[in-house]
């Protein structure tokens, strides 16, 4: 689940990061009264106006501006809030803004100048163990500084079950060019990222940029922030800052009725019983000729209303062309879910995509006899490649 920068900030500043503070603003007139108590509160002059979306590269897409004064921070305010904001990461749509950070200015002058460093922590998969990772080049996306000078990245890796020790956080510091305060402020600031991740069931953190201000404070001036869906049953005060706006409308309302549902680019919508399975579907579209549209898991009980709901859902995508069904029968018997398909199938009406099903495992002779005698446009099969070639075959 991915979280609003001044969300992220907040789990931030509960576990000790310090943090460019900020007030939340839906309207121009509330960004004006979040300016003067930010004002009154921290007692800067000029703000920083952040459009919240779940993306990042908003700067390049008009959607963070400095505003010099409150006339500034309403202009500004009014600008944001309402647009289409395009970046690297959205679509060629965009996404809609429905609110705004004021946040205050932390680049002020002062004995030292102010330096940007990238920091994010999360999970190596390769090696089972979290990863900090870090570089000198902060406020410039990680992928370009990876391809084009990829010795300024550094990575810290940490048992799980040991933990950060303070010579890894002492380490980071050091391999950013720091000393004196800052050096000291930084390995604090790592040791409370490093808790924030942990405690809070993250997948990942990432600060671009962390701040080396004037007076040598380390700050996160942003967060991007996911956290770990399988543990929202604990985090019950995190799942509340679920923004279901900035989510695929088809995939949350796939999980309001318990369906495993991922949107995909492609012109083929398949329906599965198993992750296992779904990922070799896909694979045999490929194979096909076609691309995936979704990833669906009706999980075990395929019943005709399952069924029903699901293939509203594919439909859903005005790309997809066809639609295999790949059911394999060991809990559930293959002539239920069969039935369950012509049920709803007649439920629907008419369905203006070609259908392709393969029921394989317990009575799967049975389940194709009533696909094959239900007078529908259903196809049906048994093996995978009699499968991959009837795709094959209506897409051409």
């Amino acid at each position: 689940m991915n979280l609003h920068e001044y969300q992220g900030k907040e789990i931030l500043h509960s576990f000790g990061v310090e943090i460019q503070r900020g007030k939340v603003a839906t309207t121009p007139a509330e960004a004006v009264e979040a300016a003067k108590q930010l004002t009154e509160e921290t007692g800067t002059g000029w703000h920083v106006i952040k459009a919240q979306v779940h993306a990042g590269g908003r700067g390049k897409g008009g959607g963070v501006k400095l505003a010099k004064n409150l006339q500034e921070v309403e202009e500004i305010a009014g600008q944001i809030i309402g647009m289409n904001l395009i970046t690297p990461q959205t679509s060629a749509e965009g996404k809609k803004v429905h609110q705004v950070l004021i946040a205050e200015d932390v680049y002020y002058p002062g004995d030292s100048e102010p330096e940007e460093f990238y920091i994010s922590v999360l999970l190596n998969r390769a090696t089972g163990k979290n990863m900090i990772m870090y570089s000198t080049e902060g406020g410039m996306d990680i992928e370009t500084v990876a391809e084009a000078t990829p010795h300024l990245i550094f990575t810290e890796e940490i048992d799980p079950a040991v933990g950060l020790m303070p010579f890894q956080a002492r380490r980071v510091a050091f391999n950013l060019g720091l000393s004196g305060q800052a050096f000291k402020q930084m390995t604090k600031f790592v040791s409370a990222l490093y808790k924030a991740y942990i405690n809070s069931d993250s997948s990942m953190f990432e600060i671009n940029p962390v701040l080396k201000t004037s007076d040598d404070k380390i700050i996160a001036v942003d967060a991007k922030v996911s956290i770990d869906d399988n543990a929202l049953f604990r985090r019950k005060e995190y799942e509340a800052m679920r923004d279901i706006r900035e989510e695929n409308a088809v995939e949350v309302e796939a999980k309001a009725v318990g369906l495993s549902y991922v949107d995909l680019d492609g012109n083929v919508g398949c329906m599965v019983n198993g992750a296992g399975l779904a990922m070799a579907t896909m694979d045999l579209i490929k194979q096909a000729g076609g691309e995936p549209a979704n990833f669906l898991d009706v999980g075990g009980t395929a019943d005709a209303e399952r069924v029903e709901i699901a293939f509203n859902l594919i439909l859903k995508d005005p790309n997809v062309k066809a639609i295999l069904v790949n059911i394999f029968g060991g809990i559930v018997r293959c002539d239920r879910v069969a039935q369950g398909i012509v049920d709803a199938y007649k439920n629907m009406g008419t369905i203006n995509v070609p259908i392709i099903v393969r029921l394989q495992g317990t009575n799967a002779d049975i389940a194709k006899e009533l696909i094959d005698n239900s007078g529908l446009d259903v196809q049906s099969a048994i093996e995978f490649q009699e499968a991959a070639d009837k795709v094959q075959a209506v897409l051409a």
